[in-house]
């Protein structure tokens, strides 16, 4: 299973994110109880020992213990890794922004210090930014279904890369991950069944109350926005302010809240196949547009650079260029569309050493960020955990071959991708215990803001219009660009809104429609955003 994640393994990272000072108000909030509306019992809030995270780290970490179990407080704990950076303002910090950077399976102390230096300066200013790795991830207590990492890179091995392609891939595949189900099963069955994203949602809730926060402020871009809502509807009262960026319809999450086995997966529900091929036709014609000194793969015109990819692809089916088979490349491009500087750039490049028969040179990472372990153990266990106990998905491995053909013929050689992204969950070994399926449009304290954008190769603008649509008091605001979240697409638009929005909670007129500062293969323009804090920070998901 492949789950991308906005930040995540992406070639160069950086989030973006507006928001700053606001009056806080405190209102009552509901007793905390169960996801399917049973009472379950108070638990103390946990204690943060706040410590530089390395000598010399600008950054704070912690771990709260919280409950495995809230339903059995007493019971098992979990620990949550968490990092701070507190507000830089002397005597102006207002309180805290929690961040969420998506997957499910983003590591949060991972993400949000390799991109600090890309927060608008107000956020830096006036507000404590802490984020954490979510039970199951990364640094917390995390899923981890291999005893040691030969096993793992053995297993990572042993299936095709992106997707299978054939019949014999087709077996490797489905054999793969009911291997790691097996694996999954004999080494902790029991936390399998409390990585929910309601159980985030109440680990979010303790952190809030850790930290001090009467309510909370938030900010979550793709997955994190379904993390977002389950928090908003369990604790309605306790919203003071909430974006949500590239959104998931809470439906096709959660397949209508039905138990019986759904006919697509979740990314097909969600409509993915769709919004990364009319994305991915976007880079084709406007690399077309574009210069070879802009876009390396240019072809001259719109119709002969689209034609020059359906050619290579067909090409690579037979014929790959070293490691970069059909599959692994379809795989490559539709990460690779979630940034537009300087991903559709560097993908345009990769593409053209393709057709000219060169292996891809290897992409730089991020720095590690100065945290005690920048390198967790991040496998995809981790985001399977997640989706595939929480939003239900076939459970025979066999119809996925046709959900393929089906999708493929809809909308090309990437529908095969978002198809066999989720088969995994086929063969997955447990549902949570404590899963949110609705309602979705509780009354919350304060209204929340849901920005979607018009050409994301991953959560559709459509999802962004439902999730709006769904939550009891929300406005859309509309991103006329490109990319997976407007947050790391900068647009000084988006993020003139955010900030008003997280001031005053002064949402966007109806209908409110921004644009990215820098088109995709246009010149750069100087940048005045990062120093000035004024804007949305672009580099780079899982």
């Amino acid at each position: 299973m492949h789950i991308s994640g906005p930040i995540a393994g992406r070639r160069s990272c950086a989030a973006a994110i507006a928001a700053v000072v606001a009056c806080w108000t405190a209102l009552p909030g509901p007793d905390l109880a169960a996801a399917d509306g049973t009472p379950t019992p108070s638990v103390p809030a946990p204690k943060l020992d706040w410590r530089p995270c390395v000598q010399g780290s600008p950054f704070d970490c912690a771990t709260a213990n919280v409950p495995l179990d809230y339903r059995n407080p007493r019971g098992r704990s979990v620990e949550l890794a968490v990092v701070k950076r507190k507000a830089t303002g002397p005597g102006r910090r207002v309180g805290t922004l929690f961040f969420n950077p998506g997957g499910p399976g983003g590591a949060g102390t991972i993400q949000m210090p390799q991109n600090y230096e890309f927060f608008p300066r107000e956020v830096r200013e006036r507000f404590d930014i802490v984020s954490w790795d979510p039970r199951g991830v990364g640094n917390s207590t995390a899923v981890n279904c291999f005893a040691s990492p030969k096993e793992a890179n053995a297993w990572n091995a042993s299936r095709p890369a992106g997707f299978p392609v054939g019949e014999q891939e087709r077996k490797n595949w489905i054999a793969a991950y009911q291997d790691l189900a097996r694996r999954c099963r004999q080494r902790d069955p029991e936390l399998l069944r409390h990585v929910s994203t309601a159980d985030t949602a109440r680990d979010l809730d303790q952190l809030r109350q850790s930290v001090g926060d009467p309510q909370l402020t938030y900010l979550g871009i793709s997955y994190g926005s379904i993390l977002g809502a389950t928090y908003a509807n369990l604790f309605p009262g306790k919203v003071r302010a909430m974006a949500l960026d590239s959104n998931i319809d809470p439906h096709a999450w959660t397949n209508h809240a039905s138990d019986d086995d759904p006919r697509l997966t979740t990314f097909l529900r969600m409509g993915s196949d769709r919004s990364v091929a009319a994305t991915l036709d976007r880079f084709l014609s406007l690399c077309g547009s574009a210069t070879t000194a802009r876009c390396a793969f240019s072809a001259g015109s719109p119709k002969a650079t689209r034609d020059k990819f359906d050619q290579l692809v067909r090409r690579l089916r037979g014929h790959p260029v070293g490691a970069w088979t059909y599959g692994r490349t379809v795989s490559d491009v539709v990460n690779s569309l979630y940034v537009v500087h300087p991903g559709w750039t560097d993908l345009a490049g990769r593409l053209q050493d393709l057709w000219q028969g060169r292996v891809p040179g290897p992409s730089p990472l991020p720095p590690a960020p100065p945290v005690p372990n920048p390198h967790p153990y991040v496998g995809e266990e981790q985001a399977a955990a997640v989706l595939c106990s929480d939003s239900p998905n076939p459970r025979d491995p066999g119809v996925y071959h046709a959900l393929e053909e089906a999708s493929a013929t809809r909308t090309g050689d990437t529908g095969r991708f978002w198809t066999w992204a989720a088969e995994g969950c086929a063969t997955w070994p447990a549902v949570a215990a404590n899963r949110y399926r609705g309602p979705w449009n509780k009354p919350t304290a304060h209204p929340l803001l849901v920005v979607g954008t018009t050409y994301d190769p991953s959560t559709p603008y459509t999802n962004s219009q439902a999730m709006a649509k769904e939550l009891a008091n929300a406005r859309l605001l509309t991103n006329n660009g490109y990319g997976h979240t407007a947050l790391i697409n900068p647009s000084s638009c988006i993020a003139a809104h955010e900030s008003r929005y997280f001031i005053d909670g002064t949402l966007p007129p109806v209908g409110t429609t921004c644009r990215p500062d820098t088109p995709p293969f246009s010149a750069p323009k100087p940048s005045g955003g990062v120093s000035t804090g004024g804007g949305a920070m672009a580099g780079i998901v899982s």
